[in-house]
């Protein structure tokens, strides 16, 4: 039986309550009159239940579509902006002991080359993201007990906050591993992390199972019960997202918003993220040998209607994803983004020669940081290294209730402005500069509250006096 506030990984994700759906969004697919009432209903930022949602989803009237498309790019606007957060994923191992048949990490992969970094190592990855000016890190590792255990993950924390080096420091890590008991996310919560971020891949539990065939990671309902542990540990934001490409998309992204809507009624605070990952090529990974793959069109949907949907929620795309790619979603509802990444284990400090590829996936966009910023800024958006939220305890409940409230613009925005002043003062080209202290003069007036306007400017100038790490 459906049951959203149910903590049973089959009742919250229903298979018999998506099928339904699925097939509700097949009879109303082309009711103009349905669909425009969810969209006047979206316009309101009340959010959208999975089947209304897939209803947008499915909807085939190119008027009805772009009216879906104008709204989400109005709806990320109002709670947004301009601003794109940046960060960068570092990989510590990619020893693992699961059979994921879509990851190049499978124990059963004898030609991948395996790696671990030391925390000496780590220390040296992390020079080269704070001498590119990252600020925000998440962390990424196999599944691997005695490679890769908690220990060494807290141990690995403690050495990325400790590192400060020229003007550079990571200011916030978000963690990226293996599904744990509530006990460990309550020591992940004590490291001072931010955001928990796992991946469901798919919510299709039989197509779950069919790609996660050994492994701890094959326990379908450990898996999916994740965040509600994580949670119960303490961990304010959770992220979530699915693998796009392993099963029928309409499937994973009706079951996606029912997990946001199961934390939402059980926890009292949805997703603090989602992300929208495509398949890719990796090393023995083909991604033709995955028949689910969704076009550039579709992807592009997806974003928009979430945006609709979970308009609190932001959404990461990675460099997976193509220039393009990137370029499309940015405005339909992506607040977050990777830029300079590197998916092999130790991939800073050097490039991997072709016999010790240990990267997780092929990397699509391959620009350095300067590039993507320099993009951003041309594009009308306002990169962001900001951490402020996470430092000053505006977690879970109770960022989501500035955000809902819209007071949380007279945070973000001035914040949003100094972190990317602090980027232009350090880390930053003549040309990327002389773009970035026009947008920050422009984009300092769009805050709204005139004492919060002037304390930023004065804050902006001390920057360039030379002090650093201001915050709201």
């Amino acid at each position: 039986m459906y049951d959203l506030k149910s903590c049973v990984a089959t009742e919250f994700i229903n298979d018999a309550e998506i099928r339904e759906t699925l097939a509700f969004a097949d009879e109303h697919r082309n009711d103009r009159g349905m669909i425009s009432a969810i969209l006047d209903k979206a316009r309101t930022c009340a959010g959208l239940t999975h089947r209304e949602a897939i209803l947008l989803l499915d909807c085939t009237d190119p008027e009805l579509n772009e009216r879906i498309y104008a709204e989400a790019m109005e709806i990320k606007q109002r709670f947004y902006g301009n601003r794109i957060v940046m960060f960068a994923p570092l990989y510590l191992s990619n020893y693992c002991v699961n059979g994921c048949t879509y990851c190049p990490y499978h124990m059963k992969n004898t030609h991948i080359a395996r790696k671990k970094l030391t925390q000496e190592e780590i220390r040296a990855e992390v020079i080269a993201l704070q001498d590119m000016g990252h600020k925000r890190l998440a962390l990424e590792t196999g599944e691997h007990p005695t490679m890769c255990p908690l220990d060494y993950v807290l141990e690995s924390i403690d050495t990325i906050y400790s590192i400060h080096h020229k003007n550079g420091a990571i200011r916030r890590v978000n963690v990226n591993i293996a599904a744990t008991t509530v006990e460990n996310y309550t020591r992940l919560k004590n490291a001072g992390i931010g955001t928990y971020i796992l991946f469901q891949e798919t919510y299709n539990k039989k197509i779950y199972e069919e790609k996660h065939p050994t492994g701890p990671k094959s326990n379908y309902a450990y898996h999916t019960e994740a965040m509600d542990r994580a949670m119960e540990g303490g961990i304010d934001d959770v992220g979530c997202g699915v693998l796009f490409g392993l099963a029928p998309y309409r499937y994973d992204f009706v079951g996606l918003l029912m997990h946001a809507e199961h934390l939402e009624a059980a926890k009292g605070v949805g997703p603090h993220t989602i992300s929208v990952p495509r398949i890719r090529r990796a090393d023995d990974i083909d991604p033709l040998m995955f028949s689910e793959a969704i076009d550039d069109d579709t992807f592009a949907k997806i974003v928009a209607v979430l945006r609709l949907a979970v308009p609190y929620t932001g959404l990461i795309i990675s460099t997976r994803e193509s220039v393009k790619a990137r370029e499309r979603v940015l405005k339909l509802g992506v607040s977050q983004i990777s830029g300079a990444s590197r998916t092999s284990v130790g991939g800073y400090v050097s490039p991997e020669p072709e016999d010790e590829n240990s990267s997780q996936f092929d990397v699509v966009d391959n620009r350095t940081l300067d590039e993507v910023v320099n993009w951003l800024m041309r594009l009308g958006h306002v990169p962001s290294f900001c951490t402020a939220c996470y430092r000053e305890g505006r977690t879970g409940d109770r960022f989501m209730s500035l955000v809902k409230s819209g007071q949380i613009v007279n945070c973000c925005q001035p914040n949003a402005l100094m972190t990317l002043k602090e980027y232009l003062e350090d880390y930053a080209s003549p040309e990327t500069r002389e773009i970035g202290e026009a947008l920050i003069e422009k984009e300092l007036q769009r805050i709204p509250n005139e004492k919060v306007r002037l304390i930023a400017a004065e804050h902006l100038f001390e920057l360039h006096e030379g002090k650093r790490d201001f915050r709201f």
